[in-house]
């Protein structure tokens, strides 16, 4: 099985050569990796102290955040290291300033898993959720180097349990020295296979999401927008979710409610599309310089074509929808419930914890058709003691949670010295 995964992996890194003649992520992806020894060592010297933490991408960063910057205030003579695997992360996040040094991980080959560790020297590597790179591992573990997982989640159909965990994948993945994981199902799946050097934590996407409503989240745009109504907040739209909200808007939409889209994409013809779908006049955040604070008041919709601002948005809200639950999978519902809104979303979400659990405190809600979105919908924004209630416990759900960091801190605390 080792040469097989070896044979994919130099596959994978062939295939991805060829595709970078004509796709600009996998461009990123290889030219991202040219002289990454050359890059590191520039900002690693042979007498720093290292930790390394590793995010797949955008989304595993962010739920990383928290370990990273407790980190940085915990153990300020280490260097922190922060490496991705997707260009949608690195591309993103390689001007973070929490990091002493960001990198592409390199292709996980035996011969770069050498290098890496000889360059990096890392006292220990945290890997956030998933994503394991065996070479990578195996090598950490022969040296002694420490390596754990934070956010870590599992499910039954994973290589890593069949053959009741008599298998080649559940044998390196006990060389592992800890888990962290978000439930207790993930925490009974590892004991099955008698990898039991686990801890329940939680999530630490909670942590920062925590942090949210302490901020300073006014926006003078929202103020005059929204006013004295009531509103929804539709996070990261796909046309699909777009498209239940025309009837709602065209026949439905009364005078005590607004509606801000936050679409995924910012594509001008996909809005352009919505736009001329329903019949209320709709200001687009690129268009706020030419538009007056009248024509802000009186608009009942507004289009945040523009990124970094959702969760500021959100504070504004008296009901969230979340997208993407018709296509691959419901984004980030967290940064929308901890401000204490109840929250909608698609049928594609039980990958996906923190909707599961919501679902179950009465704080989420999912649909999978028209009927069932104007039912809740109706019920929300008609029923002001349901949709308080709910909201509440939207919120507790999220304040209530374990905080995940300072467990994974007290850990580090053993194998991390200042």
């Amino acid at each position: 099985m080792q040469g097989f995964y070896n044979t994919s992996i130099k596959a994978y890194g062939m295939a991805l050569k060829l595709a970078s003649n004509f796709n600009e992520k996998a461009k990123l992806w290889v030219d991202g990796r040219k002289n990454w020894e050359e890059k590191i060592a520039s900002k690693i010297s042979e007498t720093d102290k290292v930790l390394w933490v590793h995010c797949s991408s955008l989304g595993e960063f962010e739920q990383g955040r928290p370990v990273i910057e407790a980190l940085k205030e915990n153990y300020p003579t280490h260097k922190i290291a922060v490496s991705f695997f997707s260009p949608s992360g690195y591309e993103i996040r390689k001007n973070y300033q929490g990091a002493d040094v960001i990198f592409y991980l390199p292709l996980d080959t035996k011969s770069n898993a050498e290098k890496l560790i000889k360059v990096l020297h890392p006292e220990i590597l945290i890997l956030v959720k998933y994503e394991y790179w065996f070479n990578l591992i195996i090598e950490l573990h022969q040296q002694n180097i420490p390596t754990i997982v934070v956010s870590s989640i599992f499910r039954e159909s994973q290589n890593f349990f069949k053959k009741d965990g008599n298998n080649w994948f559940a044998k390196k993945l006990s060389l592992i020295n800890h888990f962290f994981v978000q439930n207790q199902k993930s925490k009974d799946l590892l004991d099955s296979i008698n990898i039991t050097q686990n801890t329940i934590a939680g999530d630490t996407r909670f942590d920062r999401v925590k942090q949210i409503i302490h901020q300073d989240n006014e926006l003078d745009f929202m103020n005059d927008f929204k006013q004295n109504s009531k509103l929804i907040v539709v996070g990261s739209s796909w046309p699909k979710d777009e498209e239940l909200f025309v009837n709602l808007i065209n026949q439905k939409l009364n005078n005590d409610w607004k509606i801000v889209f936050a679409p995924h994409n910012l594509n001008d013809a996909e809005i352009n599309s919505f736009q001329n779908k329903i019949n209320q006049k709709a200001v687009k955040f690129s268009d706020l310089e030419k538009t007056s604070k009248q024509e802000l008041i009186d608009s009942k919709i507004f289009i945040l074509n523009t990124i970094g601002i959702l969760s500021k948005v959100y504070s504004y809200a008296d009901i969230t929808y979340i997208g993407g639950g018709f296509g691959a999978g419901i984004h980030n519902t967290l940064e929308a419930v901890t401000f204490g809104n109840p929250v909608v979303f698609g049928p594609k979400y039980k990958k996906f914890q923190e909707a599961v659990d919501l679902i179950e405190v009465g704080g989420g809600f999912s649909i999978a058709n028209r009927h069932e979105f104007d039912t809740i919908m109706n019920r929300l924004m008609n029923d002001e003691n349901f949709r308080k209630e709910s909201g509440k416990k939207a919120r507790d759900f999220v304040q209530n949670s374990p905080n995940a960091t300072k467990i994974i801190l007290e850990y580090l605390d053993d194998i991390c010295k200042s």
